[in-house]
């Protein structure tokens, strides 16, 4: 994308997980796929929008290059400059690499991407299984550091790949859980060079806003949203829902530690319910750093599709409250040099958390639409 013409560069978090692999089948039924949860959602209280009923691209299967080449395209026609395909690596183990191996052995879309390393155990408990571990993220040391570098090298050295001063951008989901983040970061910037590449540019994803990427071998962060400790506030929860509403401000602060380390084991009747137009309010940092760090957007938010009752709505969200949450980040990044001004969007097609900007039924384009309206 010719960087003199948006306003930003914006990149898009993608899920791969729109088609069958054998370990959802084995965990939760032959065929699984994100659009399974999709699918079965129901609205759980008065003025909840589900179930989210795809349009223009339909419940489409990953393994379908027409698929990817149509998201493509509709990004691209959008103002999204790239896609960061979320990436797997358990110790050697892969899952959901499919999608993304097959654009990068067929060169197709002609369109740009990062990689970021959702490296997180993968657990039942958005699914009402808190305690059944399905694959263990663990971090063996050097030798699986190297395995996993040669095993991205080729996408670092595809010329689609998001560069950032000259450097392939590598972000990783949670850099806290690295056990020394700065060894991994050391080790993968030396092979990168032995590699012929000019080194690495690492973003870690991060909800703490004191985290310091330079001391942690990072370049820079991503400050996300949202977060139960950051966008959520007693002034939040929906009253309707919450009739002892005194009672449940007063206690807030504990009730919400409960629920942020328990979801799943609390029996309540509804999900938290937050008003969109004043999460927005809290998604970016309202103080001054030093380091350097990029805003991430989200059109929407709703998990029930996984996880019913125990989830988190962001109610309300609309196109018109999107652009007002996009220009906010875009003020954010003005100032950046031209290469900096990105913004990060959670997400392209996260349906089942309801962060996505893929059309639906309900809306269409209209938050492409926005997108476009600002940014291009």
């Amino acid at each position: 994308m010719d960087l003199q013409s948006p306003k930003a560069r914006l990149i898009a978090f993608y899920l791969p997980q729109f088609h069958p692999i054998p370990e959802n089948d084995e965990w939760w039924g032959k065929g699984f796929t994100e659009w399974t949860n999709v699918a079965k959602a129901k609205p759980l209280y008065p003025g909840h929008y589900q179930p989210h009923i795809p349009a223009d691209l339909g419940f489409y299967d990953l393994r379908v290059p027409e698929t990817r080449q149509a998201q493509a395209e509709m990004a691209k026609n959008y103002g999204i400059e790239g896609f960061c395909y979320w990436h797997y690596w358990f110790a050697g183990k892969r899952l959901l690499e499919r999608p993304f191996n097959e654009v990068l052995k067929s060169g197709e879309p002609n369109f740009p991407f990062c990689l970021g390393w959702a490296n997180e155990t993968w657990s039942g408990i958005w699914h009402g299984s808190p305690d059944k571990i399905l694959m263990a993220q663990t971090y063996p040391g050097l030798s699986d550091y190297e395995a996993h570098f040669y095993t991205v090298l080729e996408a670092f050295s595809d010329p689609r790949y998001i560069k950032i001063d000259g450097k392939p951008l590598f972000i990783i989901y949670r850099p806290k859980k690295l056990p020394e983040p700065k060894l991994f970061t050391d080790y993968w910037r030396e092979l990168a060079m032995k590699s012929g590449l000019k080194g690495l540019y690492f973003m870690g994803v991060v909800f703490d806003p004191s985290w310091v990427p330079e001391l942690n071998g990072f370049d820079a962060s991503i400050i996300i949203n949202p977060d139960f400790s950051r966008a959520v506030s007693p002034k939040l929860i929906a009253p309707q829902f919450f009739p002892k509403s005194t009672i449940f401000d007063k206690y807030y602060t504990k009730i919400n530690s409960v629920l942020t380390k328990k979801i799943p084991k609390i029996n309540r009747k509804v999900p938290i319910v937050c008003a969109y137009a004043e999460g927005i309010k809290n998604a970016f940092l309202k103080q001054a750093v030093t380091f350097e760090h990029y805003p991430c957007i989200f059109p929407n938010w709703d998990n029930t599709p996984r996880s019913g009752v125990n989830g988190v709505v962001f109610h309300d969200s609309t196109p018109e409250l999107f652009r007002i949450h996009l220009k906010e980040a875009l003020s954010k990044v003005e100032n950046n040099a031209r290469e900096k001004r990105i913004i990060f969007i959670r997400s392209w097609n996260e349906w089942a958390e309801g962060n996505y900007l893929e059309p639906d039924k309900k809306f269409g384009k209209s938050y492409l639409e926005v997108i476009k309206d600002e940014v291009l």
